[in-house]
């Protein structure tokens, strides 16, 4: 069978984010969320799986699977757990994960904010106070400050279209308001944050490129649907987009489709094939968002920085993970700068209000031992990764 080749240097990743597999991050929002009785969270993230101290098998284990880059984010509580107060143990221990990284061949990207916010700048308004951006920002320069020169890549701010759609429009995340002006004024404060730490970043030592990763679904209009999919899209896409052309590269995170019609959003057709999440299993969706990436921010080199799927059949992350990869050449084939993918996830995580249902991982964890057990798929896509090439 004919191997398809990606391009000399591509990146092969796959990542995590603090919140959900380091464990013990009782000083963010996400904590105090997790253990509200009126939220819809279904199980608090405890121990999760033990990352903070388990980080050096996690780093060694992805590196023997095959793969050159690993993304996974600080946690900003742990940095500054007061205003003002930095914590030089917690950057250290994140520069020692970037160094290992180092020490296995393996490019360390990191992210600035994934989801969580330090308690004390929640009860100030957290990203509703447009103060945040600066705080952001200063936390941004203090990091760099620390990390900048084993940096391979850094991410700004990880979706921060879904905090705002879903912690201030659905209710479903911290601080669980429902309300459309006060989504849109967040999407403003996220954009002002991400300029700005653009900015403190690239200050430092180093030469990481920036940039700002995405949450994006294949926006697809039913027959009277356009002005729909077009309204949804300017809020919870384009204004990212748009904010995002003077970046270094731009990050494509995608897992489904979405359809409208003349009244809204319309949900998956009956009898389709679903995921855990709920989501249509639809791999081709990738492509459909890396053109878009493209086409909106024309020039920038775009970075798959998740992609995956949560389901019991490793079978069906396997398949799911080819036909992504697929789409993915097809966009190379037409010229677009795609310079990665990095699967989401390596662990079996705590997946958000969802607790530990949902299984993402190429790697399964054992809830009570904290063993790791790589999963067929983990050395199918190491392979690929290895040999830099998909087999058609």
């Amino acid at each position: 069978m004919a191997a398809r080749r990606f391009p000399e240097g591509f990146v092969w990743g796959t990542a995590t984010s603090a919140h959900q597999v380091e464990g013990g991050n009782w000083n963010n929002d996400w904590w105090m969320w997790e253990h509200d009785p009126a939220s819809p969270c279904q199980e608090p993230s405890g121990d999760a799986c033990d990352h903070w101290h388990r980080w050096p098998e996690d780093v060694r284990l992805l590196a023997e699977l095959g793969f050159n880059a690993y993304r996974f984010s600080l946690e900003w509580s742990r940095i500054e757990p007061e205003d003002g107060e930095f914590s030089r143990a917690a950057l250290e221990h994140y520069r020692r994960v970037c160094a290992t990284c180092r020490e296995h061949g393996v490019e360390p990207i990191v992210t600035f904010h994934h989801f969580t916010t330090p308690r004390w700048l929640a009860a100030r308004g957290g990203w509703a106070n447009p103060e945040t951006a600066d705080r952001f920002a200063r936390f941004s320069a203090r990091a760099a400050a620390h990390l900048g020169d084993v940096m391979g890549r850094a991410c700004t701010l990880n979706e921060p279209n879904i905090v705002a759609t879903f912690g201030y429009l659905y209710g479903l995340f911290p601080p669980g308001k429902r309300d459309p002006d006060l989504r849109r004024r967040v999407n403003e404060v996220f954009i002002d944050a991400h300029r700005k730490a653009v900015a403190a970043i690239r200050s430092g030592p180093g030469r990481a490129p920036v940039g700002l990763v995405l949450a994006m679904s294949d926006c697809q209009a039913a027959a009277g649907g356009e002005a729909e999919r077009d309204r949804y899209r300017r809020d919870m896409e384009d204004v990212f987009l748009e904010a995002a052309r003077g970046d270094d590269f731009f990050g494509v995170q995608c897992y489904s489709r979405v359809r409208f019609g003349p009244g809204g959003m319309l949900g998956p057709e009956e009898g389709v094939r679903l995921t855990q999440m709920g989501y249509e299993f639809w791999p081709e969706a990738l492509e459909a968002t890396i053109r878009r990436a493209w086409e909106v921010t024309p020039g920038v080199p775009v970075l798959v920085t998740e992609n995956g799927i949560g389901t019991e059949d490793d079978a069906e992350r396997i398949e799911f993970v080819g036909r992504a990869l697929g789409g993915v050449l097809a966009c190379l084939a037409d010229g677009i700068d795609v310079r990665g993918y990095v699967y989401w996830s390596l662990l079996d995580n705590f997946e958000w209000a969802l607790g530990y249902r949902p299984t993402f991982g190429l790697v399964a964890v054992d809830r009570i031992t904290q063993a790791r057990r790589p999963k067929p798929s983990a050395r199918w896509l190491g392979a690929v990764a290895r040999a830099n090439a998909l087999v058609a």
